[in-house]
């Protein structure tokens, strides 16, 4: 037993620690170098906001790449949550930004059709876990209480939907949301009959630090199974639709950039978890189990985009139409250029 509760108290550590810290915010564009780098837009320098996690996992190959080329192109900064990321975009303050899908489309409609998404960045990162290895399906949940975070954002509304699809009500489970994974991990193993969802690192941080722990099944495959529309889809990259139309040439640039660090990450994990490391995401061991074993980044861009998309937010629209902005974004959301 004491063995146990020093195995937990090592998890919450881990898990408080991930919470890191707000970079500086990004105010006005930096000034453009004083030598330019070729064909790219009179040294024009592309402002990227993103929320450290799995959003952001698949950026830092090109934030590294950048800090160490001969003329910048890119300023960067990470933030804890989406909440800091919104006014800078509102404020024309960032050009670039990844977030939540959610959030992107009811940026969308806040904004009147000031932003428009260009990417996925990220898809499979919510897991159930347990203590019991058997459970292998949504299904398995009934009878059980599941502790989670995210009460009306995206984790919840993807569990409704779930539990929707599987002929589940909260009769049958009973969602208790804590405010943090730590919380979350604590409770579970107070109550080691129920079970857990938790976001990709932290579901493999608690395995890590509590060897009884399994990760039972991935909610982006019960999503996939049950909607016929692919897999969750939560997280994109944003643009503001002004920056857009000014700079072409620099958005390609940039989804180029972001496709090629993509590559690199899920192709190179001990390096690619080692630059995670270095700009406060999470620990390397982490990084690379993540990286390794649950793909949780992307860089999906075009029609696969849009048709992936589309089909997540109008499951979402069927379970609360406040988690998109009250109605279903247009075709102008979506940059195919």
């Amino acid at each position: 037993m004491k063995k146990h509760w020093i195995r937990l108290l090592s998890a919450v550590m881990a898990l408080s620690l991930l919470a890191g810290c707000g970079a500086k915010p990004q105010q006005e564009r930096p000034e453009a170098p004083e030598n330019v780098a070729p064909g790219y837009e009179n040294g024009l320098i592309t402002r990227v906001s993103a929320l450290k996690g799995p959003t952001s996992m698949g950026l830092v190959k090109l934030l590294a790449d950048d800090e160490a080329a001969e003329v910048q192109r890119y300023e960067g900064a990470m933030y804890t949550a989406a909440d800091e990321i919104v006014p800078l975009i509102a404020k024309g303050e960032t050009d670039i930004a990844l977030i939540p899908t959610n959030l992107a489309a009811t940026l969308y409609q806040k904004t009147e059709g000031g932003v428009q998404v260009i990417n996925i960045n990220a898809g499979n990162v919510l897991y159930a876990l347990s203590y019991d290895e058997s459970l292998q399906h949504m299904e398995g949940l009934k009878g059980k209480t599941v502790y989670m975070t995210g009460k009306g954002t995206t984790p919840e509304w993807t569990v409704r939907y779930l539990m929707q699809q599987n002929g589940l009500t909260d009769a049958d489970i009973m969602l208790e949301f804590k405010p943090e994974s730590a919380e979350v991990l604590s409770a579970l193993s107070a109550d080691p009959t129920a079970a857990a969802i938790l976001p990709q690192p932290f579901a493999t941080v608690a395995m890590m630090q509590d060897q009884e722990l399994s990760i039972n099944f991935s909610l982006s495959d019960e999503w996939a199974a049950k909607s016929g529309a692919g897999g969750t889809v939560t997280g994109v990259t944003i643009v503001r639709r002004a920056f857009a139309e000014e700079h072409p040439a620099a958005l390609r640039q940039f989804l180029d950039d972001h496709a090629a660090s993509v590559a690199y990450m899920t192709e190179n994990t001990a390096d690619g978890a080692r630059l995670i490391e270095e700009y406060g995401i999470v620990g390397a061991a982490v990084a690379e189990e993540v990286l390794a074993y649950f793909s949780p980044i992307s860089s999906v861009s075009g029609e696969e985009m849009k048709t992936s998309i589309n089909g997540y937010l109008s499951a979402l629209y069927e379970i609360a139409p406040e988690a998109v902005g009250g109605k279903m974004p247009d075709e102008a959301f979506y940059y195919l250029g």
